[in-house]
């Protein structure tokens, strides 16, 4: 594959940022940006980037928030919900704000969540 990936992740959790970043790094064609700040993650990302992963939970701002915001600034920017608490409302209210996928943490795997950014962009 030619095409590198751009991909931001925002989540509170250093280790969580640190942990995909770190398996998405080993993968050739990735390009991580991690972003432990909402606010600031929204400043930053635009239509250069080609996947979001955001965390629903996060104490500085709620991830449907965070989505809102950044469909607002960017339509139609793929991105990917994680949660570690998830309800069906959160799943629906998350699709019906724009999010592209749903993931739970943790992850059963990187692989798929690696298959699921592949099939989204490619």
């Amino acid at each position: 594959m030619n095409k590198i990936i751009k991909v931001a992740i925002i989540d509170d959790e250093q280790e969580i940022l640190n942990m995909i970043e770190k398996s998405l790094n080993r993968t050739a064609g990735f390009a991580v940006t991690t972003f432990s700040n909402p606010l600031n993650a929204i400043s930053h990302i635009d239509k250069t980037y080609d996947v979001v992963l955001l965390d629903i939970m996060m104490p500085q701002m709620n991830g449907l928030d965070v989505l809102k915001r950044l469909h607002e600034k960017t339509p139609g920017l793929k991105i990917i919900m994680m949660t570690a608490y998830s309800t069906l409302d959160k799943v629906l209210k998350s699709h019906r704000e724009g999010a592209t996928h749903y993931v739970m943490k943790p992850f059963s795997s990187m692989k798929a969540l690696e298959e699921k950014i592949y099939e989204l962009v490619l």
